[in-house]
């Protein structure tokens, strides 16, 4: 596939600037302030704390989203914002493929604006949730079929191939790469998204890594990842999952 034509003209640059800017400001919204405000007034989700397992510890959650609600408001709460928060970048996403059916780019660029404005939202201090759910919103319009297969496999090759729980919960964004690559022949509009999900996502990460070091560092990695899996509903399940596979924390 030949590489990006830059001769862009006129109005196609503004649709990009459209698209990026559109769905950066819709992506800054936050349903899970919004969702614990009316399932909880009063409450203010990122107040929330984690407990470290087995210790007195507790730490503020670190990013803003689902499960960050789930944790304290439960799991019907948190599943509010997960739905939310996967239309706020399916629907403007959908939007620029509908209408410019011949031009992904303007898909692709909503997609990613959108995850972008839900890790930085620009209404809240650019402190926002980690982008799974942003993720999925803009992956079921660019590909559904990669939103179903790449999750599964990357849950398969983490727990039975490399028994690891981080690989088990990560790897399938890194599938999105060769994923995308063989649905689309190669094209490298797709190829460019896939990369740039994962490292949006490895930046969004970078408080929760800081914080599994500090905690390795005093010895309490493992009762830092149980107390994090325990408090939210996809955690708890990951766990009953890696019991399964008879796959350990480490």
């Amino acid at each position: 596939m030949p590489l990006i034509n830059l001769e862009i003209p006129i109005m196609s640059i503004y649709i990009l600037i459209l698209s990026a800017v559109g769905t950066y400001h819709i992506g800054s919204i936050s349903f899970a302030r919004l969702v614990t405000r009316f399932w909880a007034p009063g409450k203010d989700v990122t107040n929330f704390e984690i407990p470290v397992e087995g210790t007195e510890d507790r730490y503020k959650v670190l990013s803003i989203g689902a499960n960050s609600v789930s944790s304290v408001l439960g799991p019907k709460a948190g599943m509010v914002v997960s739905i939310l928060d996967i239309l706020k970048i399916l629907i403007p996403t959908l939007l620029f493929k509908l209408i410019f059916s011949e031009q992904p780019a303007y898909a692709l660029i909503a997609a990613i604006a959108g995850m972008m404005g839900h890790i930085w939202p620009v209404y809240h201090k650019f402190h926002g949730g980690s982008g799974f759910s942003a993720v999925l919103g803009g992956l079921l319009v660019i590909d559904w079929l990669a939103a179903l297969v790449c999750p599964v496999a990357g849950l398969l090759l983490g727990m039975i191939v490399f028994r690891n729980m981080v690989v088990a919960s990560l790897s399938w964004l890194w599938l999105l790469v060769p994923w995308l690559w063989w649905r689309t022949d190669g094209d490298t509009q797709y190829i460019l998204y896939a990369v740039a999900v994962n490292v949006l996502f490895i930046l969004a990460m970078v408080p929760e890594i800081k914080t599994a070091v500090k905690y390795k560092r005093e010895g309490k990695y493992i009762e830092y990842g149980l107390g994090n899996l325990k408090s939210n509903p996809m955690g708890r399940s990951m766990l009953k999952i890696a019991e399964f596979f008879r796959v350990e924390i480490k």
